[in-house]
């Protein structure tokens, strides 16, 4: 032991005993271990403190070492995750299985059934071995249907149809995709007992019986003799080895990667990599030096192509390279698109060098434009040009690789100054395609980038080119999808219509959709941007011209076969054009346009009916605006709108349309003084009642037309107000007139809608025998001032209330008798509450009758008792004005009774 060297202490420096074992002082034989060891102190508390070794700081730093741990675990499972940016597989299925068909023969194995197959009939045979497989493993057949997966995956080494491959790949590959889901489930749920796996479980939370049916799965897999079926399934069931070891999907993925370099042709070799690459984004997204070794394994079959092997086949199968070429694109597209997920721009610089270097192969770039992020090809969109252009033609068409460009910068800006250099450069490749469906399929993309980027006179020249390609042999025909795209793309970023009509190739453009329904949706888009995006009215000649011309095409659809549903929709478009539609202080040009929109639309009424209230609008305007000059003729104009009202009405089928026009219509006539044009709209309404029907149909049921028909009875008392009589015809001739037509109608046997109308009509024949009406219409002389108290008018007004009254009564007698009392007990309280508002009851006889009334309608308990308090309290507080005192007496004698 060596003594401590004071010279070094410091108290708050830890005391340290040092104690050494030498090797050389041991003697031959001693048992003793030669070491060197130090021991400490008890530890000082200040020192463990700042050399934090003290408890709360040994806590703290464990805690922070903690949430740092924490931190990356969220970390790497977001590197793990796929986020809802990555475009699935499942979207790109429809797609291709749309695009890549055949009318060849195909078949399944060698059975006779199986020889022959049509293409559905193949997808459906394929459908069936799906089933099959799901109904093996139900019944525990576990061996049948791995069978089924086998002879399923076999298929995917025979490209005897190629044009077919890519189709028939997403159908077999289904069908893998169908046995991985159900062997994971299997084993996960033989770990879920006695609780279930956690999302985020390791290998050592799987039980042995687990593990041991998971390898068992893998041994027989690794049984099966041939490459690509033991491949494919193998990879199918790849998640599975999360239940082996933490990094079985690690070692996994390159030795199937290396698998694949054995396999000979380069098309099916490149679709083993894509599915390879699908099922490793699904299970180990962060991976990302797998999908690289892919890319580049992909790369080095390229020279496979012009081999001999391929080259025969094609000659076989009368396939062109350049539709041999388009075969691979799924598979590369969707392995670039892996590799390009949230990548780094350096990767994705490296890959584009890597094109370069291949001599600008002309496939390898179409899916670099197809898959990598927009904003990177965007930026260096004239970089991609310029390897367009190094590309050769013969391998791989040109419009193909700018229609991937296009594509791209729709949904990315490149730079300001390369813009029209681009446009330029683009347009010079698509205008020499000599194929109407393939130039229409590159044009409609760049489209877009025009109308995004431009203005109208490069749209229009655009316009004109297409025009020029799609006109010859009516080839627009089999175009009409792509045109539709065009317009839409237009209307997406021209919302002037000032603007858009104005190009002058528009129009023309139109003119190609040549097949009716096509035609009339395209119409209906541009009405319904048009409604969207017009907020002013507007009277420029040359929207209104093309607005009209779309218009007329929906209405000219319209047949009788027409869905009333589609009616409505089609009417709705015209008449939000037309209520757009403003002329300003030009009146007399604004009715034109109202007589020509007419004639153009008389198969929709509702268009004509809102032509009409558009008519009476302008009548209304016109007065208004012109009061007080020009007299004479603001009243011709408004009598021409009332001429013009009165022609169209009639052409409607609607009855009740009609009654509310001519009602209104003539309200607004009266309103502009023009009493004899008043006089005719109502008298047709008059003449129109007895043809209302007892039953109407609303909204496709039928309906009891009596509430509308009070309804409107009513709102025509109440204009009858201020209507003055006719000198030719006697008193209240129209009040008359109308009572009859009541009198006459055919009303329901068991209802009381008559004399509802006729206790209605008494508070208008009250109002009459005022001295000043309630209210009246400027410059317009009512009754009030044409009889001027008239005894003779007012006699006339009192028997036509005695003749009402009469018929009320004599019905509630018959009400009676019929023991109809509840209805008996409702209407009296109805007659009762008019004379209570509108009769002098300081008249006995009217008085005793609304006590008789009030009696009869409490005298079976059927009244609203809540009404009948109501009705009482109001009567006591006017019982207090000062020329109302007689109803105290009147209230004395009201009892509330109720049903015994």
């Amino acid at each position: 032991a060596t003594p401590v060297d004071f010279g070094d202490y410091h108290p708050l420096k830890p005391i340290t005993v040092t104690d050494t074992k030498s090797r050389r002082g041991a003697r031959k034989g001693s048992t003793s271990s030669s070491s060197s060891s130090s021991s400490s102190a008890a530890p000082d508390p200040l020192s463990s403190m700042l050399d934090g070794t003290d408890p709360l700081s040994m806590f703290a730093a464990a805690s922070a070492a903690g949430a740092e741990t924490e931190r990356q675990k969220r970390r790497e499972r977001e590197e793990e995750a796929v986020g809802s940016d990555f475009e699935p597989w499942s979207a790109k299925r429809g797609e291709i299985l749309a695009r890549f068909t055949t009318t060849e023969k195909l078949s399944i194995g060698s059975q006779r059934e199986l020889l022959n197959l049509s293409q559905q009939d193949y997808a459906n045979r394929i459908e069936e071995l799906n089933q099959s497989l799901k109904e093996a493993w139900a019944s525990d057949q576990k061996v049948k249907a791995l069978k089924i997966v086998i002879q399923c995956s076999k298929l995917l080494s025979d490209t005897s149809v190629i044009q077919f491959y890519p189709s028939k790949f997403v159908l077999i590959t289904d069908i893998l995709d169908t046995f991985g889901r159900l062997v994971y489930e299997r084993i996960w749920t033989m770990c879920s007992d006695p609780r279930p796996l956690p999302e985020s479980f390791s290998a050592d939370d799987v039980n042995d019986t687990a593990k041991e049916t998971c390898l068992n799965w893998f041994f027989k897999i690794a049984s099966i003799r041939e490459l690509i079926p033991r491949l494919y399934v193998e990879a199918a069931i790849l998640k599975c080895n999360r239940f082996l070891n933490k990094s079985g999907i690690q070692e996994t993925l390159p030795r199937l990667t290396a698998m694949i370099r054995g396999i000979g042709d380069p098309l099916v070799a490149a679709y083993a990599r894509a599915y390879l690459c699908r099922v490793g984004m699904e299970v180990a997204p962060h991976l990302k030096d797998s999908l690289n070794r892919n890319f580049f394994d992909l790369l080095g079959t390229f020279r496979q192509i012009q081999g001999d092997s391929v080259q025969n086949q094609l000659v076989l199968q009368r396939v062109e390279i350049p539709e041999y070429l388009t075969l691979y694109s799924p598979a590369i597209n969707w392995i670039l698109q892996c590799i390009a997920y949230r990548a780094p721009e350096p990767l994705l610089t490296e890959m584009m060098e890597r094109c370069k270097k291949l001599g600008n192969n002309a496939l390898l770039l179409n899916s670099v434009m197809w898959a990598f992020r927009a904003e990177f090809v965007a930026a260096r969109a004239t970089d991609f040009i310029t390897m367009i252009k190094d590309c050769d033609e013969a391998g791989f068409p040109k419009h193909l690789l700018f229609g991937s460009l296009g594509r791209s910068l729709a949904c990315a800006d490149p730079p300001e100054a390369e813009r029209l250099p681009i446009l330029n450069e683009a347009w010079k490749v698509i205008t020499k395609v000599r194929s109407p469906q393939d130039y229409i399929n590159c044009a409609e993309i760049w489209v877009e980038f025009t109308c995004r980027h431009f203005t109208k006179r490069e749209v229009n020249t655009v316009l004109a080119d297409i025009i020029k390609h799609m006109t010859p042999d009516r080839a627009f025909e089999d175009a009409y999808p792509q045109l539709q795209s065009v317009i839409r793309k237009i209307l997406t970023y021209f919302h002037d219509f000032s603007v858009l009509f104005s190009m002058e190739r528009f129009l023309p453009f139109l003119d190609m959709f040549q097949k009716d329904s096509v035609r009339v949706e395209v119409c209906r888009s541009i009405m319904e941007v048009f409604i969207k995006h017009q907020l002013e009215p507007t009277r420029d000649p040359v929207i209104l011209n093309a607005m009209l011309h779309i218009c007329k095409t929906m209405h000219d659809s319209v047949n009788a076969l027409t869905l009333e549903d589609e009616k409505r929709s089609l009417a709705l478009l015209i008449n939000g054009f037309i209520r757009m539609v403003s002329f300003g202080r030009d009146f007399e040009q604004q009715l034109s346009f109202c007589v020509e929109a007419r004639a153009t639309f008389c198969n929709l009424e509702p268009v004509l009916v809102q032509l009409i209230h558009t008519v009476n609008q302008l009548a209304m305007e016109t007065r208004r605006v012109m009061r007080g000059s020009h007299s004479r003729k603001t009243a011709a104009f408004v009598r021409a709108c009332a001429a013009y009202s009165f022609i169209t009405i009639p052409s409607l089928s609607s009855i009740f349309c009609r009654l509310s026009l001519y009602l209104l219509s003539g309200q607004v006539a009266l309103a502009n003084q023009c009493l004899s044009q008043a006089d005719a709209f109502l008298k047709a309404a008059v003449s129109l009642l007895p043809e209302v029907p007892r039953s109407i149909s609303v909204e496709g049921k039928l309906r009891p037309s009596e509430g509308f028909l009070l309804d409107f009875i009513s709102n025509f008392l109440s204009t009858l107000l201020v209507v003055p009589d006719h000198p030719e015809h006697g008193v209240l001739y129209l009040v008359r007139g109308l009572l009859n037509m009541v009198q006459d109608y055919t009303w329901e046997d068991n209802g009381d809608a008559k004399l509802r109308v006729y206790i209605n009509a008494l508070p208008l024949l009250a109002a009459m025998s005022q001295e000043a009406y309630l209210y009246c219409i400027p410059r317009v002389d009512s009754n009030e001032t044409l009889y001027g108290g008239d005894p003779k008018f007012l006699s006339e007004i009192n028997k036509l209330c005695e003749t009402l009254i009469g018929q009320v009564l004599d019905h509630l007698k018959a009400l009676g008798r019929d023991e109809s009392v509840r209805r008996q007990a409702a209407l009296a309280f109805s007659l009762f509450g008019c004379l209570l508002a509108h009769g002098d009851l300081r008249n006995n006889k009217l008085n005793q009758l609304a006590v008789n009334l009030w009696n009869l309608s409490h005298k079976h308990g059927h009244c609203d008792t809540r009404a009948s308090v109501r009705t009482l309290e109001f009567m006591k507080h006017q019982a207090q004005q000062p020329d109302m005192a007689h109803l105290s007496d009147t209230v004395q004698r009201l009892a509330l009774q109720s049903r015994t």
